[in-house]
């Protein structure tokens, strides 16, 4: 299962912008790993799909989804720990994913600054999801960034004296 059809077609990609291609597609991956792990040859199919990914693009996509399977117990720990009154289970699975992979850039990818994996989950959000779920990811990021011990070094990395001031705006999202 792939994501929906009804999704409309990537923009092409810019110079400096195969992070964000292999960000999609890492989530795209994730989405079907949920449908069909069992399958062994899922993940095989799924890059004869995009034969013209880049072999860049196509690491770190891969990278993001072994990462997110490696470390997913502590991540979804932390994703059930800030979005009170919400079970993993019940988010949709474009939004649990989507937390998912960001969680993982924040905490295994020391080089990728924690407002860019923010604004890039933002972006994943609104490309695959709806305006309700751009805000419940940037407010459960925001959460996760501002609270969690091993975040320190990224929120110093943002502004010392106020650790998500370079954060975009959330509205509350009923955490």
């Amino acid at each position: 299962m792939a994501i929906p059809a009804d999704v409309p077609p990537a923009p092409p990609i810019k110079s400096g912008s195969s992070r964000r291609l292999a960000r999609q597609l890492a989530l795209q991956l994730l989405f079907q790993q949920e449908f069909q792990a069992k399958q062994a040859e899922w993940q095989a199919n799924f890059w004869e799909e995009h034969p013209t990914t880049s072999v860049s693009v196509k690491t770190f996509a891969t990278d993001l989804l072994q990462g997110v399977k490696e470390h997913q117990a502590d991540i979804d720990g932390l994703i059930q720990k800030f979005a009170v009154g919400w079970s993993i289970a019940r988010m949709p699975v474009v939004d649990r994913n989507i937390l998912r992979c960001a969680i993982y850039e924040f905490l295994w990818e020391p080089d990728i600054p924690a407002a860019v994996t923010i604004n890039e989950a933002i972006e994943l959000a609104k490309r695959f999801a709806d305006d309700e779920a751009q805000r419940f990811v940037n407010g459960i990021l925001d959460h996760v960034l501002r609270d969690e011990e091993r975040l320190a070094l990224k929120r110093s990395q943002l502004n010392p004296k106020e650790p998500t001031q370079n954060l975009p705006p959330h509205a509350d999202a009923n955490l």
